[in-house]
């Protein structure tokens, strides 16, 4: 209601001020609770360790905002396609609120530039601007409350970093469009998924090989099960028969070559 006479007082005067200025910049409103938004830029490689040994950074505000984001994204797209079936809004809400996707437009609100993160050259590293956006629509759902929360991820964030029809024409989920191949053309199909234990606990690596009637033919790693193998299918629909070896392979890959496309 006063937010006309906070904006300039909070974004010239105190301590928090340069808080103030990136959330009004971008998102357009001034914070009830800065505290918030400071937690929601932590990622967990810059926690910061309280006396009782407990920790603070952005992970249980990632986990509600990831919540958040779903339950408006599900709203928007049941409202924009009224005729469609359940399977294409899941799999255009999936494509909407991917890792990928977040992260692109944490890029271009300028979400990155004020992150906090001791993170380099790991796994996580290129997904953590996503992370911090869906910390941040925790944030504000906690500051602000859902139904400020839903407006301006449909009339702001979706509006102008979103195109709905690029969503419609890209393909992300490569993983059920190869089993779904596997199936209709009668070959078998397995994932082979393990961890890397070499690695840092708090960055786990995963390793996935895509077997087609048994034949190694994909490979992918990334920070979770689900990101290695979707990666593992990715790198089949961008494998060319030349490149390999095995007649099998070779004329498995030569029907599925265009599964990108």
């Amino acid at each position: 209601m006063f937010d006309f006479l906070l904006r300039p007082l909070r974004r010239r005067f105190g301590a928090d001020k340069h808080f103030y200025v990136a959330i009004d910049d971008m998102f357009g409103f001034i914070p009830n609770n800065i505290e918030l938004y400071k937690v929601a830029l932590i990622h967990k490689s810059a926690s910061v360790e309280l006396e009782d040994g407990s920790h603070i950074n952005n992970e249980r505000l990632e986990f509600l905002g990831d919540a958040v984001i779903e339950s408006v994204t599900s709203d928007y797209l049941f409202i924009e396609f009224p005729d469609r079936d359940e399977g294409f809004l899941t799999q255009v809400r999936s494509k909407m609120v991917s890792r990928q996707s977040l992260n692109r437009i944490a890029k271009e609100i300028g979400l990155d530039q004020h992150v906090i993160s001791h993170a380099a050259g790991n796994a996580t590293q290129k997904h953590i601007y996503g992370d911090a956006f869906e910390a941040m629509m925790g944030a504000i759902y906690l500051d602000q409350g859902y139904d400020f929360v839903n407006r301006l991820l449909i009339n702001k964030i979706f509006a102008q970093y979103m195109s709905l029809d690029e969503v419609l024409q890209s393909e992300t989920d490569y993983k059920s469009r190869l089993i779904e191949w596997c199936q209709k053309n009668h070959y078998s199909i397995e994932f082979r998924t393990s961890q890397d234990h070499s690695t840092a606990s708090s960055h786990p690596l995963f390793h996935s090989v895509v077997y087609v009637d048994g034949i190694a033919i994909g490979h992918g790693h990334g920070d979770s099960k689900k990101v290695a193998e979707q990666n593992a299918a990715h790198s089949v629909s961008q494998t060319t028969p030349t490149t390999i070896s095995d007649e099998g392979s070779a004329r498995i890959l030569d029907r599925f070559d265009r599964l990108a496309n």
